[in-house]
C-alpha cells in the first residue's frame, strides 16, 4: 500500500469562534474518524500540532518564531494514511472533521524508492 500525508490547514479565527462545546464536538469527530480510519487499515497515525513553533530557514539556519504563514491559516494537525492510490485517499479525505470549520485538507503522497530512480 501507499502512504500519504494529510496536513490538515485550519482557520485560526474560526477555531478561535468556536464555543467549548464546539471545540469538544471537533475533538470528538477526529477521534471517531481516527478510529473508523484505523478500523479499515488505512491509519499509520495521526496528531494535532501546537499553533506555535520554530521556523528554520536558509543556508545560514535562521531561526524564527511561529506561527510560520503570513495570514490566518496554520497547520493544526496531519493523519499519515495507507491505500492502494490516491483517488481512495481523496475519497477518505473528504470526510475529514477539520472541513467543519473552514479548514482544509493537503494530501501528500509520501516517496518511496522507486520514485528516485525515474
Amino acid at each position: 500500500m501507499k502512504q500519504f500525508l494529510l496536513l490538515l490547514r485550519e482557520d485560526v479565527e474560526k477555531l478561535n469562534e468556536l464555543s467549548p462545546k464546539e471545540m469538544e464536538g471537533l475533538a470528538n469527530a477526529h477521534m471517531n474518524w481516527a478510529n473508523k480510519l484505523a478500523e479499515a487499515g488505512h491509519l499509520i497515525s495521526g496528531d494535532g500540532l501546537h499553533e506555535k513553533g520554530v521556523l528554520i530557514t536558509g543556508k545560514d539556519c535562521v531561526i524564527k518564531d511561529g506561527p510560520y504563514l503570513e495570514s490566518k491559516e496554520i497547520i493544526g494537525g496531519y493523519y499519515l494514511l495507507q491505500a492502494d492510490d490516491l483517488e481512495k485517499i481523496v475519497a477518505l479525505a473528504k470526510e475529514c472533521p477539520t472541513h467543519l470549520y473552514g479548514g482544509t485538507t493537503e494530501i501528500r503522497p509520501i516517496m518511496e524508492m522507486e520514485d528516485y530512480e525515474q
